[in-house]
């Protein structure tokens, strides 16, 4: 087969290590509301999926309110994701969100979970595929919006006060104040700054972003 500088560059742009292409993968833009902070103490109360494609064009929408048991369910967690029992007459059992969860990702497409602080949501996720017996749909890689939004920093030159989605979302001009804790909303807001930060990130020299030292003097 052919092989020069440039074919390689296009063959390695194209393809994995694995020899996957990218367009075989697509992304899941969750998030999810908890109980408390602990998976083995606390429920998930609601979750919110934007599938999209591997240039980020969505595919497909879902979000579920979750029945939770009330003892693994803490007053402040409620009071800040807006959790109420009356609210949640409706919430559908966990292993029929996770299964519906499950039948929208794309097929054949490896689906990789993205989002903001997405391991958190992950961790819950993983445990309740697990307890429900129900086979893990997601990739083992994740793409955070954190990773994201700080390397923007560095190509930008600007230093960062924090890393949440309220302060990447409002560095972006996305908001202004504070952001609402509900699943979906947030699953959104993190697609869309998400896709703020990839437009605005344009090859640089390596020594823009980060200049050199001064060569050493001999001897």
């Amino acid at each position: 087969m052919e092989s020069s500088p440039e074919t390689d560059k296009r063959r390695s742009a194209a393809y994995g290590k694995d020899g996957r292409t990218v367009t075989e993968f697509a992304f899941a833009f969750m998030d999810c509301e908890f109980g408390g902070l602990d998976p083995e103490l606390h429920d998930i109360t609601e979750i919110a999926a934007i599938i999209t494609d591997y240039r980020l064009a969505e595919l497909a929408v879902g979000e579920w309110k979750v029945r939770a048991r009330p003892e693994r369910i803490t007053a402040e967690a409620a009071a800040i994701s807006g959790y109420d029992a009356a609210a949640w007459v409706d919430a559908v059992p966990i292993r029929q969100a996770l299964s519906e969860l499950a039948a929208l990702a794309p097929k054949g497409k490896t689906l990789v979970p993205a989002g903001q602080n997405v391991r958190m949501d992950v961790q819950f996720i993983e445990r309740a595929y697990k307890n429900c017996g129900l086979p893990y749909p997601f990739d083992y890689h994740v793409i955070d919006l954190a990773t994201l939004y700080y390397a923007f920093s560095l190509v930008a030159g600007e230093t960062v006060p924090a890393l949440s989605l309220r302060q990447a979302a409002t560095a972006a001009g996305l908001v202004d104040g504070a952001v609402p804790h509900r699943a979906l909303a947030d699953a959104r807001l993190t697609l869309e700054t998400f896709r703020y930060y990839v437009g605005r990130l344009a090859p640089r020299p390596p020594a823009e972003v980060h200049p050199l030292p001064p060569p050493r003097s001999a001897g």
